[in-house]
């Protein structure tokens, strides 16, 4: 193949390679699809063939992605997703409402509740697009961002929706621990840091490196690290009693109150890094943004969540 040549790849060989990739099998695939194991396979050659390099290697009669396999799949699902979420909208009308935050605050904070604003609005369907990225919200037709500010940017002209707090969080067991106390950050020394890394706004960020530097102590380490790209995996660990993670609120809102995280140092561990702020995209205003307004300010009402974590 021509390498200086860009293949132009059918959205029939993608949705195929998507299919075979998610399930690791063609005759699922093909079940997904409704088309036989064999069509499959040939898409997937046929791409193959086009891209000069294998997608997919089989070990011990199992499907594995090949690294190239990896790289087109998450930009197969990015880029069918749009393609989709385009086409539902201008099939289905004004009842879409496209909305962006963190993937963060996504999810551990707005997806677990997006059934109540289903249930009182059934009519309005909701696109998620959780991202660590500023999106554009124009271009990505978009109709509403929460966006995450830090507290010395400058504040954005959408309104408030609820200050944004760090904090460290463990297992309780860990927390009781006579042994290893946890109550001033210099007790952090005697364990095994949880980080969560990632690009914000495209910024390398590090919860613990934000919060050691607002708690003016950004030389200080832990016995060890463990690191992760998601948040949701830092909370699974910190739940499982691996070590203490950064906590954030409102996003924990309900582990906190469940009892299976708990914040030891209590006030003295918070640091205010910021707020979310609701942004409308221009000439989105309308009942379908006004509901999904009101309905996060009821969110936070009901959720009782005050200008700080629990402690303040």
């Amino acid at each position: 193949m021509d390498r200086t040549r860009i293949p132009r790849l059918s959205l029939d060989l993608l949705r195929g390679f998507r299919a075979a990739a998610r399930h690791l099998s063609f005759t699922r695939a093909a079940q997904e699809l409704f088309v036989t194991q064999g069509a499959v396979s040939r898409e997937v050659r046929t791409l193959e063939e086009q891209l000069g390099t294998p997608l997919f290697r089989r070990i011990n009669r199992q499907l594995q992605l090949t690294p190239a396999g990896e790289e087109l799949l998450r930009a197969v699902d990015q880029g069918l997703a749009v393609i989709d979420a385009a086409a539902a909208r201008i099939a289905g009308g004004a009842q879409t409402l496209g909305v962006t935050t963190t993937v963060a605050l996504a999810s551990t904070w707005l997806v677990p509740r997006l059934q109540r604003f289903a249930a009182r609005h059934p009519r309005i369907d909701i696109r998620l697009v959780a991202s660590n990225e500023a999106i554009d919200l124009q271009r990505e037709h978009l109709d509403l961002a929460l966006r995450y500010v830090h507290g010395d940017a400058v504040r954005p002209p959408g309104a408030k929706l609820f200050d944004y707090w760090q904090f460290p969080v463990c297992a309780p067991a860990l927390a009781a621990d006579p042994a290893r106390p946890l109550r001033t950050p210099a007790d952090l020394t005697g364990h095994v840091l949880l980080d969560f890394e990632t690009l914000l706004y495209g910024r390398p960020w590090y919860d613990w490196g934000q919060w050691l530097a607002a708690k003016g102590v950004p030389g200080l380490k832990g016995s060890g690290w463990l690191r992760f790209s998601h948040y949701d995996q830092v909370i699974a660990a910190a739940r499982a009693g691996s070590g203490v993670a950064v906590g954030k609120w409102p996003h924990l809102a309900g582990e906190l109150r469940a009892g299976t995280l708990v914040a030891p140092m209590g006030p003295a561990g918070e640091a205010l890094m910021g707020a979310f702020f609701i942004e409308l995209a221009p000439g989105a205003e309308g009942e379908r943004t006004e509901a999904f307004t009101a309905w996060l300010r009821d969110e936070v009402e009901l959720e009782g969540l005050r200008p700080g974590p629990p402690g303040r």
